[in-house]
């Protein structure tokens, strides 16, 4: 049986490596990367089975990304989890109108984070 490949979009490394390791040992591969447009090609290219999508990033946010991937008919199906320090009025909808479909603050909740992507996973 084939992990479930999740995609990373963080330009912080550490943040990437805790979520590495949390899901690895939760059984997710995961895969990086580092800004928005990065994070949409690598979306169109690998096809994960989820994406994490940080919303404040280099390049491109994570709000245009969310919102070019939910475009695209080749990658709208994705579920997309917003992990963000943005946690202002209105910062959850606004990433819920780009196309996310669950909203987590920073500092994460691992547990709560975990739950999230299995149910994802096992609903798409």
């Amino acid at each position: 049986m084939s992990k479930e490949r999740i995609l990373v979009v963080e330009d912080n490394m550490d943040t990437y490596e805790l979520l590495h390791f949390i899901l690895e040992k939760n059984g997710f591969e995961t895969f990086l990367a580092m800004n928005g447009r990065d994070g949409v090609n690598a979306a169109q290219k690998q096809k994960p089975d989820l994406i994490i999508m940080d919303m404040s990033m280099p390049e491109m946010d994570g709000w245009t990304a969310t919102s070019l991937i939910k475009k695209d008919a080749q990658t709208n199906a994705i579920p997309l989890i917003a992990l963000t320090a943005n946690a202002l009025p209105g910062d959850r909808q606004r990433a819920m109108d780009a196309g996310c479909n669950e909203y987590i603050t920073k500092p994460m909740d691992l547990d709560e984070l975990v739950e999230a992507i299995q149910y994802w996973v096992n609903k798409h």
